[in-house]
């Protein structure tokens, strides 16, 4: 399969990265929920050649990800903004925001952090069942597929499965989810 045939794969991981799946995009994404709008914060932020970044904005309008915006007349300029499908990437971007925040971040700690506008705490976000609650991981979910016959059968990851591991990680996420951290 050819990379330009991704977004006919009937997976919406595939789908989605059609879109979004390239590095240029994702930090022309952080950058947009940064509150960065124009072409040339982008490009000095970034540090995309204008060919690359003229043709990544133009995906992302043309899939409905942002829109343009004319802010100036003469000469004609526009800004960029997320629309509420770009807004759904959210946790995309701030999941792996929190992965290079514990895997990938130096000496000096990670370069942002977030801080919850209701409550104040700086916070990591995590994936959590709408229904329950409790914090999940790949171990906890079981995905079923479309196309199986019986649509009620779940899949089972092949994961490294360990019972401690199990057991201490529900214990840590859901320590953690008790102490929000202050700043």
């Amino acid at each position: 399969m050819r990379w330009n045939e991704i977004g006919e794969v009937d997976c919406s991981v595939a789908r989605a990265l059609s879109v979004v799946g390239d590095r240029w995009t994702l930090l022309v994404l952080r950058d947009a929920f940064l509150g960065v709008r124009r072409f040339e914060d982008f490009r000095a932020n970034t540090g995309a050649s204008r060919p690359l970044l003229t043709e990544r904005l133009a995906t992302l309008v043309e899939h409905g990800v942002l829109r343009r915006v004319r802010y100036q007349e003469r000469p004609e300029r526009y800004e960029y903004r997320l629309t509420e499908k770009g807004v759904g990437l959210y946790p995309v971007i701030v999941s792996l925001l929190a992965w290079g925040d514990r895997w990938m971040t130096g000496d000096d700690g990670p370069p942002v952090r977030l801080r919850h506008a209701t409550c104040g705490h700086t916070m990591t976000p995590e994936l959590a069942c709408p229904d329950c609650g409790e914090t999940i991981d790949p171990r906890d979910v079981r995905p079923r597929l479309r196309a199986a016959p019986d649509l009620d059968a779940d899949v089972a990851p092949d994961l490294d499965h360990d019972a401690d591991h199990d057991a201490d990680s529900r214990a840590s996420r859901a320590t953690s989810r008790a102490r929000p951290v202050n700043s």
